[in-house]
């Protein structure tokens, strides 16, 4: 290990702390973009409410007993679109219902302290 990988080290580790710091107080650090359901705003994460709606009918599906490509296929149908613009597909709709459910940290944790239901 020469002396430019060891000074490199620290730098990482410390902006990984500052990222999860920042998660932790429900913050955004720009690492990655924000779930489907979800926007930054000023360094914040928010709802975003056109994609709440769709998680809400995503969720009311699932429900009824739909299977994940069935939900897909009416989301399409219907004109709705993910959050790059692109058709819904099964495994898009099941990131969003692991995420609702709580299999996905990311915002589920946000969605147990809201007085939001789905």
């Amino acid at each position: 290990m020469n002396a430019a990988n060891s000074e490199i080290d620290p730098v990482w580790e410390r902006l990984e702390r500052g990222r999860q710091a920042k998660a932790a107080q429900g913050g955004y650090a720009g690492y990655g973009s924000p779930a489907f359901g979800q926007k930054a705003v000023n360094g914040n994460l928010v709802d975003d409410p056109s994609e709440q709606e769709i998680i809400e009918l995503i969720r009311r599906h699932h429900k009824s007993g739909k299977s994940l490509q069935q939900i897909a296929n009416w989301l399409n149908e219907n004109g709705y679109r993910t959050k790059r613009g692109s058709q819904w597909r099964k495994i898009s709709v099941k990131r969003v219902l692991d995420r609702l459910y709580g299999k996905n940290p990311r915002i589920a944790l946000k969605n147990r302290t809201t007085s939001r239901s789905f």
